[in-house]
């Protein structure tokens, strides 16, 4: 009798362990598939797999410099929500062209097709960003020594810098986004003006909220572009009035200074449209300032 309750004794204790086993692996399993993150948890990410999401909620920015070939310089915003890329723009910037990249592309003037590619730019571009979002890796992609793909149907262009740029941004995690929506916005005088010939025009680049880029310039009845005719040297505001510098190289100082300040506001100017605010500028800028200022209402 004593061997028979030890025997059942056992067997009993066995069960109630096999059984406190299954409950702690199925409580271990809820835990891992159910139990939402405290409010003061941080998820990395890093070993997440994608159809997770692994990335921190926000906007993301990163821009290269500018091609000393081309001009352009590149820039990505990238937008996550739910842990996964959700939006992915790639674009850039040039110093001698007063819109983005994508718009000058959609107007025609980047000529990829008239050079035999079979689509335009920003049609790639498109294809390129498609497939980041696809991906959810910005490494997730084989590259050529030049940059290129075969891995994007329908892509030729050099993907590298996009790639590269949005792994950049990925890396240094969400920025904080500026007030202004994302785009390129015009405004222009409503006439030539009487005295100069030049009906003045501003120009302004937003990515992730934020003013990127200005350009200052103009257009006469001639369709010169006035800072392209500063850079010619027919504007000569140095041989002519004695200038410390020519049109084109204040206006720059004047473009930089509105994106450091993002806020056309943010200058006064004197009873002549002048102001002591930026070194080395001593054209009138308020008409400029204005034009930017209108423009700016488009992206509120």
């Amino acid at each position: 009798m004593k061997k028979a309750s030890i025997i059942l004794s056992s067997a009993l204790l066995l069960g109630l362990l096999a059984g406190c086993g299954s409950s702690n692996e199925g409580n271990t399993a809820d835990k891992a598939n159910n139990t939402p993150a405290t409010e003061n948890s941080t998820n990395t990410g890093t070993n997440a797999p994608a159809e997770q999401g692994k990335y921190q909620d926000g906007v993301y920015f990163a821009q290269g410099e500018a091609d000393a070939k081309t001009g352009w310089q590149a820039f990505v915003t990238l937008t996550v929500s739910g842990g996964k890329i959700t939006e992915a723009k790639w674009n850039a910037t040039n110093a001698n062209v007063g819109v983005d990249k994508v718009t000058y592309s959609k107007e025609g003037k980047y000529g990829m097709k008239a050079g035999g590619a079979q689509s335009e730019w920003h049609e790639q571009a498109e294809k390129a960003e498609a497939y980041l979002i696809e991906k959810q890796d910005p490494k997730d992609i084989t590259l050529n020594d030049e940059g290129k793909t075969d891995a994007i149907t329908g892509v030729s262009v050099h993907v590298n810098e996009f790639f590269t740029l949005a792994d950049q941004a990925l890396t240094a995690g969400p920025v904080q986004a500026g007030t202004y929506k994302d785009g390129t916005y015009h405004a222009e005088a409503a006439d030539f003006d009487a005295k100069s010939g030049w009906k003045e025009t501003a120009d302004v680049v937003v990515a992730a909220g934020k003013v990127i880029k200005v350009n200052f310039s103009g257009v006469n009845a001639a369709g010169e572009d006035k800072k392209q005719n500063s850079i010619d040297g027919k504007y000569g505001m140095k041989e002519k009035g004695g200038a410390q510098a020519e049109w084109h190289e204040q206006a720059v100082k004047a473009e930089a200074y509105l994106v450091e300040k993002q806020d056309p506001a943010a200058l006064t100017f004197n009873e002549e449209g002048k102001t002591d605010a930026i070194s080395g500028v001593s054209i009138s800028l308020q008409s400029y300032y204005d034009l930017a200022a209108k423009a700016l209402e488009q992206a509120k």
